[in-house]
């Protein structure tokens, strides 16, 4: 899988970048996601665990999901900041390395992002389920990536 990353915006917040106690506290959130039901404001969550651009560490963290025919979609929103979340930038650096923890169970997943009538079909559907992305929409002039996450052969 390989793809030509969207660029960053003009507008909107600069992305935060995450450090210790940020992670801890992201941890933490995932343990009460977890007992929730992988569930938070509404949306029902995926942790998705890419290889780090920089770092080559392993990062994970927790995004929406929204279901598709075989897999899952994942929206690159960053809450509408005007960068693409750092975990686009693992994906497009490691694009073989991707899993998907959905139900307790994790995947190894191919990563596709949607483009032209495909992504804006996927983002309509995404912003009716869950209006709060339409807010992200209207904070940035950046393209919010729409990926289709699908488990890999044989999981």
């Amino acid at each position: 899988m390989s793809f030509s990353k969207t660029p960053s915006g003009s507008r909107g917040k600069p992305a935060w970048s995450a450090n210790p106690v940020s992670r801890a506290v992201m941890k933490g959130m995932a343990r009460l996601h977890h007992w929730r039901g992988d569930r938070f404001q509404g949306m029902d969550l995926l942790y998705l665990t890419t290889i780090g651009a920089k770092s080559g560490q392993r990062r994970r963290v927790s995004v929406a999901r929204f279901p598709a025919d075989d897999g899952w979609l994942i929206v690159a929103s960053m809450s509408g900041s005007r960068d693409n979340p750092a975990w686009y930038h693992n994906i497009a650096a490691h694009p073989d390395q991707v899993w998907a923890e959905v139900g307790g169970r994790e995947f190894p997943v191919r990563v596709q992002q949607l483009e032209g009538e495909t992504r804006d079909t996927a983002w309509h559907r995404i912003c009716s389920e869950q209006p709060r992305f339409v807010g992200y929409e209207q904070k940035t002039d950046r393209v919010m990536p729409v990926l289709k996450l699908t488990p890999s052969a044989g999981t």
